[in-house]
């Protein structure tokens, strides 16, 4: 049986996730700290990016203390 296709998560959801403000969602991608995409001019993000963006703030905290 074939996994499900995975489904771009909306700005609503990233803002849910990150437990931050939709404008915040927006700046971040827009400046290309978030890793995102546009389909016919509204964001999109994988969760999967979001897990690997996750994960190099984590290491970068890190290695500043």
């Amino acid at each position: 049986m074939a996994a499900p296709p995975v489904q771009a998560m909306t700005v609503r959801d990233v803002a849910g996730y990150l437990n931050v403000d939709e404008k915040t969602v927006y700046r971040l991608a827009k400046r290309g700290d978030l890793p995102g995409f546009k389909v016919a001019g509204a964001w999109r993000f994988k969760r999967s990016d979001l897990d690997g963006w996750i994960d190099l703030q984590k290491k970068a905290v890190r290695t500043k203390q």
